[in-house]
C-alpha cells in the first residue's frame, strides 16, 4: 500500500501558510519559528543592522547553540572511579577497566551491597536499544 504524507507549515505570527522553519539564536538560546516568506524577510530585515555590526564568536566559524547539560549525576574523579571499580570487583561484580560504570553498579557501590550469586539473578537480556535490563521493557518517550 502506498502512502503519501504532506506537511503544511503555518506561520506562527499570523496563521497564514508558512514556507518553513527559521532558526535563530539570541543570548545563547536557540529558537525556531515557522514563517511565511514575507515574515521571514521582515525578520531578516529587522536583524540585518545587528548582524552586520556583530562579530562571530572566536574559536570556530560555527558554535553549536548551548543546551542544558545531560548528566546522570555528579562527575567523579579518576581515583573515586578506581576505588568504586575495586570495591565492585571485590564484591562479585564484573566491571570493565574502561568506560562508564552501569548505574545499577554505582547504586550498589553507594549502598555497599554485594552482588547476588549468578544463580540467584533474574534472567538478563538486551532491550531493543542494546541496554541490559532485568525483565523490564523500556520503550516510548522519556526512556533515553
Amino acid at each position: 500500500m502506498a502512502q503519501q504524507v504532506s506537511v503544511q507549515y503555518v506561520d506562527d505570527l499570523d496563521g497564514s501558510a508558512a514556507s518553513g522553519p527559521v532558526d535563530f539564536s539570541l543570548d545563547g538560546k536557540g529558537y525556531t519559528i515557522d514563517l511565511s516568506d514575507t515574515n521571514a524577510s521582515k525578520l531578516r530585515e529587522i536583524l540585518t543592522p545587528f548582524v552586520t555590526a556583530a562579530r562571530r564568536p572566536s574559536g570556530s566559524a560555527h558554535r553549536p547553540i548551548a543546551s542544558p547539560a545531560r548528566s546522570s549525576g555528579p562527575s567523579r574523579s579518576r581515583d573515586e572511579v578506581q576505588a568504586m571499580r575495586g570495591w565492585l570487583r571485590e564484591n562479585g561484580y564484573t566491571v570493565k577497566d574502561r568506560g562508564r560504570v552501569p548505574a545499577e553498579f554505582v547504586a550498589a557501590y553507594q549502598a555497599r551491597t554485594p552482588a547476588v550469586a549468578a544463580t540467584d539473578r533474574p534472567a538478563t537480556r538486551k532491550s531493543r536499544k542494546g541496554r541490559k535490563v532485568n525483565n523490564v521493557e523500556f520503550s516510548g518517550a522519556g526512556t533515553e
